[in-house]
């Protein structure tokens, strides 16, 4: 029992050392919430029916993994260059370098070494916005292009975020290490969705933005487009609506059974991030919106919550690091209703293949 809830169901996820075959176990308890209930009902239609879990997006803020900035700007430049090459009229006149994505200088609290350079993906995001367009309104481009310039469209979101994550761990790895935001996101091809209703917002919050370590939550937004919180954080809290790099800012509205795992420490209670709450509710009302409207769909809605003693034999989050350090591989997930193996790793030769051929 968390935060009142009850428990539904236990999950076990085995991590893998896909280099040495070694698993890890990873226990979680699903909440009895109305949410909760249609995100396992959804995440048991998902391993049944063998959907594919997107191993190259999965294991973000591990700034020692070997998917670091170089390797993200080089993905990213090869999904730029197969997008112009195809028959699409869409062409992206850009590169994207560790130097000009990442702030150079001195690392320290008001200092910009280290820091990510919004400017920079905002624009790789509008490029995919440009090309993907949104749930229900899904840009021409992306109905023309074929499935593996579709993969490559993909990868521009999933890049940009997974770059922007790795150079705020980087940073936080020298300025403030036990303060690194590392993170699992579980997330599947084509996942079927379903509609949130209004039973579902309770679940939402401003004051969910904060995860607790361990928390399970529902999956990034299936709108396809940033929520206020991302916009805020990427555009400055100066910011106004009518003048964002971002044209598409999106409420959740739907979810699937796609989840995240906050590996990091709970930021609720300290001053820096309190501050930052209070930064973000004056953004929201500058820009004509009520910070306690359930319908923003605001924060991570928590569907379940790892338990750390059983899983870790420790809460402290340096034990629960070095735990995960050299199991950065999902190797099977199960339910009380269902079981899966993925037995293929990102880094395999063909893996962008699998992909596309599921797309």
């Amino acid at each position: 029992m968390s935060g009142g809830n009850q428990y539904i169901d236990r999950i076990t996820m085995n991590l893998r050392n896909h280099r040495t075959g070694d698993v890890f176990p990873v226990f979680m308890n699903v909440f009895d919430t109305s949410l909760a209930r249609k995100w396992l009902s959804a995440l048991d239609n998902l391993l049944q029916a063998e959907y594919h879990l997107e191993k190259n997006y999965c294991f973000v803020g591990f700034h020692n993994s070997d998917r670091d900035l170089e390797f993200m700007c080089k993905q990213i430049n090869a999904s730029i260059q197969a997008i112009n090459n195809s028959d699409l009229d869409y062409k992206i006149d850009d590169l994207f370098t560790p130097e000009n994505t990442m702030h150079d200088g001195e690392v320290g609290s008001g200092l910009p070494g280290l820091t990510v350079n919004h400017d920079k993906f905002n624009w790789l995001h509008r490029y995919f916005e440009d090309l993907q367009g949104s749930s229900g309104n899904m840009s021409p481009h992306y109905l023309a292009a074929d499935a593996e310039t579709r993969w490559h469209i993909r990868q521009l979101n999933l890049l940009c975020h997974e770059a922007e994550c790795w150079i705020l761990s980087k940073r936080k790895s020298i300025q403030a290490p036990d303060w690194r935001r590392p993170s699992q996101l579980m997330c599947w091809l084509n996942a079927p969705r379903f509609k949130l209703d209004e039973s579902d917002l309770d679940s939402f919050g401003i004051e969910r933005l904060s995860k607790p370590m361990g928390g399970v939550c529902l999956g990034v937004n299936k709108a396809v487009g940033k929520h206020h919180w991302e916009v805020f954080n990427d555009e400055g809290a100066d910011s106004r609506i009518d003048e964002l790099t971002t044209t598409n800012m999106a409420s959740q509205t739907e979810a699937a059974g796609d989840f995240d795992i906050e590996w990091a420490q709970e930021t609720k209670g300290y001053q820096f991030f309190d501050e930052k709450i209070d930064q973000f509710r004056t953004w929201l009302v500058a820009n004509g919106f009520d910070p306690e409207d359930p319908g923003l769909t605001l924060g991570h809605p928590q569907v379940g919550q790892v338990d750390l003693g059983i899983t870790f034999g420790s809460e402290n989050h340096n034990d629960i690091w070095n735990s995960l350090t050299n199991y950065l591989d999902v190797y099977s997930i199960s339910t009380s209703k269902s079981y899966i193996e993925y037995p293929y790793h990102w880094s395999d030769d063909n893996y962008m293949q699998q992909q596309v051929e599921k797309l």
